[in-house]
Formats: C-alpha cells, structure tokens, sequence
C-alpha cells in the first residue's frame, strides 16, 4: 500500500459547460406594508430621566375625609364615662376633706377649679387649631372655585382671606404690599388668584423647600453613621415630626398636639396608599449612577434612602399645609431633592449644568 501523498493536479474542462451568468432586469424598490416607527425619547424607558420614573413624583397628597364611624362613637362614649367616673371621685375626695378639715376641703375645692381652667385652656387652644387647619382645607377648595367663577368678587374675596391668613409671615409682607398695588387693575378671577399665589406662596415655597431638604439631609447622614436600627427607626419618626409641624407653622396652620396627630395620620395614610419609595439596586443605580452606586457602601446607600423617604413626606406635608394647590408655581418632587442629597451623582451634576 502507497502512502505517499497525491501531488496535486489541473484539470480542463470543455468551453460548454460554464455557463455565463444570468443578467435580469434590476428590481425596482418596493414599499413595506410594515413601517418602522421610532419610539419617542418620552416614552423611551431606557433613556428616562429620573422625574420621569413613577416612583419619584408622589402624587398630591388629601387629607382624609372626616366621616363619623362606629369606632368614634364607642370612643366618645367611653370618654363620657371616664369624665362621670372622675367628677365622681373628686367630689367624694373633696367631701372627705371637708369631713376632716375645712381648709383641706376649700384647697382641693381650689385645685380643681385650677384643674378645670386649664384643662379648658388646653381644649380651647387644641380646637383652635384644628379650626386653623380646618379653615386651610376650605380655602384650598374655594381657591379651585374661584379660578373657575367669572366673576372677580370670588378671586378678591379668596386673596383677601389669603393676605389675612398669612399677615403674622413676614415673609409674605412683599407679596402682600404688591397685591395692594395692584387692587382693582386685575378683573379676571385666575388671573387674580395665580399672581396672589405667586407673590404669597413663592417666598413660602422656598423656605418649605429648605425646610424639607435639611431634613432629609440630616436624616440622610444620622441614619448613615447610626449604629442601631432602632436609633434610625427613632430619629426618621423625630424628624418627621419635625417637619410636619415647620410645615404647618409656616403655612399659616400653627396646629396643637390633636392638629399635629391629623397632620402626621393625613401624610402616614398618604404614604401608605400610595406606597413608600421602592428602592431596589436597579433603581439606586438609576438614580445615582451606576459609578458613584458601586462605590457607595450599603450603609450610606441606606441613607440616602431614607433621606428621599423624608423629603416625600415633606412634599406630603406640603401638600396638606398649603393653603392654595399648585397651579401658577411648580409642585416639588423627589427628583429635585436627589442633586443636593448626592452631589457626586450624575444628576447632581446635571442640574448644576
């Protein structure tokens, strides 16, 4: 057997069998049934910038409707007993007293009355309060009235209760000597009430604004370098509190303790509905860049979360304090808070372009 290998070789074939190529007629353009179309950068999710994501522009928070339950009744009732029950222990203390001494009997005589004085002092202030309040939420609902009416009666009568309400702000003094310059010159309603919004709230905005960021910043950093969750659990709710009521006071409201336990149940329900921030890591990434995220340990991830988290119960809480809806300013939203609370992200160093 030969195991050389085969030298190569050439082989001739006869001129008939190639054959030429086969030259048709060129095909002329034809046009697809299916076009392509182009998504716009709108609706591009990929290319969304972060106020465009649904969970960084909260909806306007209401407060929740006053309606009379079943479990107000059992509460009031109660109250009306523990009310008898007391009157009736002091006025068997004070018969007691009396039975040992008079002077023991005319000095418990003497507490109570100071007793019942200043627990009507107290009554009066929370009621009070809660009128403040009270008096905020139908002046929002008469300012979407007025914008609607034809008649500039309704828009002077709104801004004469806006300047009444905010006359013990100073910062609102400008705003209040403009809209004296201008009395009787503006004649349509809208118009009327978007420049008392915008003289008024416009100095108010600011400072809420301010109000909500520091907050956020200092719940940002204690929660970053706390060692205890419980420490975190603590300051947020301390915080909150906080800013709740810096909210109210600077709006006018000036609520007591049963206005401040609405206010903080209004913005808990707010947030319970609509549903806390969801801060996943494709998110953080989205939100603070894929380059400061990596580098970023889970600890100061941490706290800038719960800094958002506050700044959108300070938007909350702005929402229920205002005495007029957004409509001649722009509403506040998470997004406008993340370049201050991360200065290094990309979005950070977009706003400052």
């Amino acid at each position: 057997m030969n195991d050389r290998p085969r030298k190569p070789a050439a082989f001739s074939l006869p001129p008939d069998s190639i054959a030429p190529p086969v030259r048709g007629e060129p095909r002329k353009p034809a046009a697809f049934d299916n076009a392509v179309t182009l998504t716009p950068d709108a609706d591009d999710p990929f290319i969304a910038t972060t106020t465009d994501l649904p969970d960084l522009a909260p909806p306007v928070a209401t407060p929740r409707p006053r309606r009379l339950t079943f479990g107000r009744i059992a509460i009031g009732a109660l109250g009306l007993l523990l009310s008898l029950a007391v009157g009736l222990w002091v006025d068997a203390l004070i018969r007691d007293l009396f039975s040992r001494n008079d002077w023991l009997g005319y000095l418990a005589i003497g507490a109570t009355v100071v007793t019942v004085l200043a627990l009507l002092g107290v009554v009066l202030r929370e009621a009070w309060g809660l009128r403040r309040l009270a008096a905020v939420q139908d002046l929002k609902r008469d300012v979407a009235e007025a914008i609607a009416s034809p008649k500039p009666a309704a828009g002077r009568a709104i801004v004469a209760r806006l300047v009444t309400l905010l006359s013990a702000r100073p910062q609102t003094a400008r705003g209040r000597t403009r809209l004296a310059e201008t009395e009787g010159e503006i004649i349509d309603s809208a118009h009327l009430v978007d420049l008392a919004e915008r003289e008024l709230m416009a100095p108010l905005d600011r400072e809420a604004r301010a109000l909500i960021l520091g907050s956020a910043k200092r719940v940002s950093i204690v929660t970053a370098v706390s060692p205890r969750a419980l420490v975190d659990l603590g300051y947020v709710i301390y915080e909150s509190s906080r800013l709740v009521r810096g909210m109210a006071e600077l709006y006018g409201g000036r609520p007591g303790k049963l206005g401040m336990l609405r206010l903080m149940r209004d913005v808990i329900a707010h947030l319970a509905v609509t549903g806390s921030i969801a801060m996943g890591d494709s998110l953080v990434q989205q939100v603070l860049g894929h380059g400061l995220a990596s580098k970023l340990s889970a600890r100061l991830g941490e706290g800038v979360i719960n800094g958002l988290m506050t700044a959108r119960i300070g938007i909350a809480a702005m929402d229920l304090c205002r005495p007029m809806p957004f409509r001649a300013l722009k509403r506040p939203g998470i997004g406008d808070f993340i370049g201050d609370l991360t200065p290094g992200s990309s979005n950070g160093r977009r706003d400052e372009t």
